[in-house]
């Protein structure tokens, strides 16, 4: 056997029950012949819960000592977590991010992994013990400053610890039985997928599938890291997500025409009105974005009213940064030349995911009948190979993505699919 990293996300581990069973299974995983690397996140809802507090404390907290602050919720859950392997009869020893060697950039609350240097956690392994790390955090490399990695963090020190350790597999501990073809909480006849390929699975993730976060998936198709995501509350199979198709049994399991659908009610939309029509303009635009160092997603350009020269732009970008955005266009206006702003935060968008798009004509057209037979009105739309993205208003969400996913045959025969816990916030 060899070395497994596995990671446990807040609802596996939200109380003291939780914990001793997560505990259980990782000395089984032990006591199978593996060296066990643990990446555990914050209990329960302790992130959103300290959160809430600094901002009574705090209308806009510092972000470095908001990333001290969150830290301390990982640092519970290690302690505890080695605190319950040990009264199992099983040597372990806790790390925080930092000391499991895991370097990051200096921007604070959304810090990204650029070198993992896992000296003390070869060093413990050797030992015998069971390494615990606490997940979402690690250390500046020029101010050696505590960092934080954004929501869905601990999946990544997860995969990156995986790949420093030459892991043979990574496995995401969550509440629900692995990856599935929608939401579970959306679409209750949500099918789990067996394998899908890391190209299929970051196309889910980047359209709002919450199982895994894409710059999980985008370390681990890198790497070449085989992800398990599996449940912690139940023994069964989960989905692997890797870059060949694995086989289980005596059967080779295969990529699926369409993957799933997914959904993303965490947007909002910017309408960059009456912006001239010349080179440079739409450069102009997102160059501020950029320079506030804030991630876009979907752009749409309208065609340019011939009588004034001028046209609008459109484009979708998280909720949280929105403020931000606009304040920073509002900066630049003379600059741009605009004439206004629209704002909008009560949209959602819908994506299909599939390879096989690429050699099975008709997918579009199935997708906009379905969304048209459901009454729902189109706003934006986005496309990539193996992708199809559309705006909607956000109250149309649920109905357009359980239309979608019955009507790409993706429903269940089987029993509904369970969520075993979480609150999902």
């Amino acid at each position: 056997m060899g070395l497994v990293v596995q990671k446990y996300g807040g609802s596996s581990v939200a109380d003291a029950e939780g914990i001793k069973r997560v505990a259980k299974r990782i000395v089984e995983a032990k006591k199978n012949g593996n060296d066990v690397v643990v990446v555990v996140s914050a209990m329960g809802d302790t992130t959103d819960e300290l959160i809430d507090l600094a901002e009574q404390v705090s209308p806009m907290p510092a972000g470095r000592e908001l990333d001290m602050l969150l830290t301390a919720g990982e640092r519970i859950s290690m302690a505890l977590l080695a605190m319950a392997i040990k009264n199992l009869g099983h040597k372990a020893q806790s790390f925080t991010g930092s000391q499991a060697g895991v370097i990051t950039d200096s921007v604070h609350n959304k810090a990204r992994i650029i070198d993992v240097t896992p000296g003390r956690i070869r060093t413990a392994l050797d030992e015998g013990n069971i390494a615990i790390v606490a997940g979402f955090q690690g250390v500046s490399q020029d101010k050696k400053d505590i960092t934080t990695l954004g929501r869905g963090g601990s999946d990544t020190t997860a995969v990156a610890l995986a790949a420093a350790l030459d892991a043979e597999v990574c496995e995401i501990y969550t509440d629900v039985d692995g990856v599935f073809t929608a939401d579970p909480r959306v679409v209750k006849k949500a099918r789990k997928i067996d394998w899908i390929s890391f190209e299929d699975m970051l196309e889910l993730a980047s359209s709002g599938s919450k199982v895994l976060l894409h710059r999980c998936v985008e370390y681990a198709r890198r790497y070449n890291i085989p992800i398990h995501v599996r449940s912690s509350f139940s023994g069964l199979q989960g989905t692997w997500v890797s870059s060949e198709p694995i086989e289980q049994g005596d059967k080779q399991v295969e990529q699926a025409i369409i993957s799933g659908v997914a959904h993303d009610t965490s947007e909002a939309k910017i309408t960059v009105v009456g912006v001239p029509d010349k080179p440079g303009e739409a450069a102009s635009i997102f160059r501020t974005i950029a320079d506030a160092e804030i991630n876009i997603d979907m752009v749409v350009q309208n065609v340019s009213a011939a009588s004034t020269g001028l046209t609008d732009i459109s484009f979708t970008l998280p909720k949280s940064e929105g403020r931000k955005a606009i304040d920073a266009l509002e900066k630049n206006r003379a600059g741009i030349g605009f004439d206004s702003l629209r704002y909008d935060d009560q949209i959602g968008k819908i994506s299909l995911v599939g390879a096989g798009m690429k050699t099975n004509p008709g997918v579009t057209a199935d997708f906009f009948t379905a969304l048209s037979d459901a009454g729902v009105n189109i706003e934006l739309i986005s496309t990539s190979e193996i992708r199809i993205s559309v705006v909607t208003r956000k109250d149309d969400v649920a109905e357009a993505v359980r239309a979608v996913h019955t009507a790409f045959g993706l429903d269940s025969d089987s029993d509904e699919a369970v969520v075993y816990g979480g609150t999902g916030r």
